[in-house]
């Protein structure tokens, strides 16, 4: 992807007017997927009735399209069409497919679809960054703020979601069993609420800044370029850490809505504190957004935080609040310790997967850029995904519920593990040097 003229123009151009024309897209961008992805495995299992198999193989169809973003959209960006164009078109072929997802209910049709959301979805996240790093001229001063407006909009449609469920899909009363079912259902809302998002997010992506494909790239098959500038360090280690975060990463998206709605379940009504928290949050999903909110001080703090902490202290800090999540979790099952984790989410995100799309644009060069970035998505939203999901809701889900009940200590203590080992071999084998950017 070319960044000359984008950022010739953008020089020309206020820089505010520039952020906040980004600043939308991300926006737009994550709230197109945080208004269903919390609730999809409590809407899976509890209302469809897919088996613990089952929804690992529905999470992990949608990270497909993470594993070929790299080799069809990343290509397409560096080399042939506009970005903005890029993501124009799939936003709204992925509206319409996330509509028919709310709408369908057998497996295998759900199964199909998406797959096919994924294709079209999971290369959009690596190309808004590229978009952004390319016109945006201080990468550590300006992406932090702009990406922020991201979690705002995965903040703001998970409350929706989640106030719709409290309000409109809970009953006054019944049995627990009932209020369930009854919210399980509702769930289906959340399919609605994304498809018009994604119109409007890819009627947007049109208007955004010209962002042309390269004329000066080494070799036409930009990923096999940026392979081999991914084979040395720090990306190498980066990329395999990568792998066994996003598993860990997937217990939180597979398991917390459950786990969460679970514990607001046996508080109920007790104090004034846990009614506080449902009228504020609602149900499940909506509650998760404080990690949003974590995420947003992170973030807004990262031009702060990247002068005084290198990247590998950057990416440790991450680590550790991943281990701290889920030791919380698995050993402090009660609503107070519960947010607690749910807040880490912010140190999570921001400080390993934020950083690390970061470390990737600065070791890699401009006319293979946003291959890169997508490179490192199939590792985050697609490999990983694809074996979390199975990991969490199959294999570790499966042992930890063996007898009917899902034993949380035991299921998140894996994952707690697992990000205690990545700490412990980022701050054995990552440079600490700071090398230029090619």
């Amino acid at each position: 992807m070319n960044t000359e003229p984008a950022n010739a123009s953008s020089a020309s151009a206020p820089i505010i007017y520039l952020r906040s024309r980004l600043s939308i897209m991300m926006l737009l961008q994550y709230a197109t997927w945080g208004a269903w992805l919390p609730v999809l495995y409590a809407y899976l299992s509890g209302h469809l009735k897919f088996t613990g198999a089952q929804v690992g193989y529905c999470f992990s169809a949608g990270a497909i399209g993470a594993v070929l973003g790299p080799f069809i959209a990343g290509q397409l960006a560096d080399r042939t069409f506009a970005t903005q164009r890029i993501l124009g078109v799939s936003h709204l072929v992925g509206a319409l497919l996330v509509y028919l997802m709310g709408v369908t209910s057998d497996f295998n049709t759900f199964l199909g679809l998406s797959a096919l959301y994924g294709f079209v979805y999971a290369p959009t996240m690596a190309l808004t960054n590229s978009l952004a790093f390319a016109h945006l001229p201080n990468r550590d001063q300006d992406f932090g703020p702009v990406r922020l407006w991201g979690t705002l909009g995965w903040i703001a449609v998970g409350i929706t979601v989640g106030q719709i469920l409290f309000r409109m899909h809970t009953p006054a009363s019944g049995s627990p069993e009932e209020i369930a079912a009854a919210q399980n259902a509702g769930r289906a809302v959340a399919f609605q609420v994304s498809a018009a998002i994604g119109v409007l997010m890819g009627l947007y992506c049109f208007t955004l800044p010209h962002t042309p494909p390269t004329k000066d790239a080494k070799q036409n098959t930009a990923w096999l370029e940026a392979l081999g500038e991914i084979m040395r360090q720090p990306l190498l280690l980066l990329f395999l850490v990568a792998v066994p975060v996003s598993v860990i990463h997937q217990f939180y998206f597979v398991q917390a809505d459950g786990f969460i709605s679970g514990v607001q379940a046996k508080v109920g009504e007790k104090t004034w504190f846990d009614n506080t928290i449902s009228q504020l949050f609602g149900v499940g999903g909506g509650l998760m957004t404080i990690g949003q909110m974590t995420e947003i001080l992170v973030l807004a703090s990262m031009p702060l935080l990247t002068k005084f902490l290198s990247r590998k202290q950057l990416l440790l800090v991450g680590l550790a609040a991943y281990a701290a999540r889920m030791a919380l979790w698995a050993y402090a099952p009660s609503l107070p310790f519960v947010i607690a984790g749910i807040a880490l989410h912010g140190l999570c995100f921001g400080c390993f997967i934020f950083v690390a799309f970061m470390i990737v644009d600065e070791h890699t060069t401009k006319d293979v850029r946003a291959t890169a970035q997508n490179l490192f998505n199939l590792v985050i939203v697609g490999i990983g995904t694809i074996v979390g999901s199975i990991f969490a809701a199959n294999i570790v889900g499966g042992w930890a519920s063996q007898g009917g009940a899902m034993d949380y200590q035991k299921l998140f203590s894996v994952p707690m593990w697992m990000a205690l080992g990545c700490l412990l071999l980022v701050m054995l084998a990552y440079p600490s040097a700071k090398p230029a950017r090619p």
